[in-house]
């Protein structure tokens, strides 16, 4: 295969391109002006991804990190603390903005493979008692490998919220959809116990941008409010509204396709050069490997695999990530660990 002129982009399912339906529904779409609630596409967008996850209503906004930031403020107040996952990617990548626009504090809990445990999340409650307005839950967690955060710790939670009469629940589910599909079960299983729920309409989804907040009608009205005091007040939204109807339609199915390479990868490659992979990890479409004892580091592999046409991602000490979506083909599984091999000098 000639890989001269394509690169084999693995860094991050946010890499994902528009299908030709998405980009034609683009030039198709009904438009109208959504700050007055007035786009039909974007109403229709909204309306089937709050059926999808078992909500009452829905906001359409430009990104994950904007998403996760309207749920905090809306459902928290100054000087109070959101809890969760110490390797939560709102804890991690999103600038700490919960603590600029919101004064927010954090209570951070070690997880396991991003599964927090309800007993250390209830003395947290009782420790802070009064002052926790928010738990929020990543689901996938992407630090933790694109774990999946199961049902069962999900109702664990809710029951030491609903008897402690407080705080709410905010998913951060910018892949749920990958987790349901592994489980075969309906989003709105996962998205049930949340007061809120917000997920990428891009990634594993294919659509080129936005994200979705899900949550009661009066969550989303105070939602919208919060939007346009960040900006995100929108007009012809149509346009990114449309391609992300034909995500939900067309695309949540085939994410077990995604999963199912990611797999494949991580039981070939575990191993070779002493690269370590914890398989428990791989859930979703997600690989984390360790290079801590293997004959090259990390930054050489990087380097190495980019030069051959294969970008993997870097995102923190001895490690490399891999995500896998719909334009990474089988063949460009097989061309990325060959060129892993070539990197190596050897044979995989």
């Amino acid at each position: 295969m000639n890989q001269t002129t394509k690169l084999v982009d693995l860094r991050s399912d946010s890499s994902s391109r528009p299908t030709t339906e998405m980009v034609e529904s683009i030039r198709l779409a009904n438009l109208g002006n959504d700050g007055f609630g007035e786009d039909p596409t974007v109403n229709e967008l909204q309306l089937l991804a709050a059926k999808m996850l078992g909500k009452e209503d829905a906001l359409l906004v430009t990104s994950g990190t904007q998403a996760n930031l309207i749920c905090i403020l809306a459902q928290t107040n100054r000087d109070r603390y959101i809890l969760g996952e110490a390797d939560c990617h709102i804890f991690h990548n999103e600038g700490d903005s919960y603590s600029h626009f919101g004064g927010v504090r954090t209570i951070r809990i070690r997880g396991r493979k991003g599964v927090m445990n309800p007993e250390e999340i209830e003395n947290s409650l009782e420790s802070f008692r009064g002052e926790v307005d928010l738990i929020t839950v990543e689901n996938t967690h992407n630090r933790a490998g694109g774990t999946i955060i199961p049902i069962e710790n999900l109702r664990g939670i809710k029951k030491i919220v609903d008897s402690n009469g407080s705080p709410k629940i905010h998913i951060d589910g910018s892949r749920i959809f990958n987790a349901a599909v592994a489980l075969r079960v309906d989003a709105s299983e996962l998205t049930r116990p949340a007061d809120s729920v917000m997920f990428c309409l891009s990634k594993g989804l294919c659509a080129p941008i936005g994200s979705v907040i899900a949550g009661s009608a009066e969550f989303i009205e105070s939602a919208r409010i919060w939007r346009r005091k960040l900006g995100g007040q929108m007009r012809q939204a149509g346009i990114i509204a449309a391609p992300g109807i034909v995500a939900l339609k067309k695309m949540v199915d085939r994410l077990g396709e995604d999963h199912e390479k990611a797999r494949h990868f991580a039981k070939e490659l575990n191993g070779f050069g002493d690269i370590q992979i914890d398989l428990e990890t791989v859930q979703t479409n997600i690989v984390w490997f360790d290079m801590t004892y293997a004959s090259l580091s990390a930054d050489t592999l990087v380097s190495r695999t980019r030069g051959l046409g294969v970008a993997l991602g870097r995102p923190e000490g001895n490690y490399i990530r891999a995500v896998f979506y719909n334009d990474i083909s089988d063949d460009d599984v097989d061309f990325a660990l060959e060129s892993i091999q070539s990197a190596f000098g050897r044979d995989l």
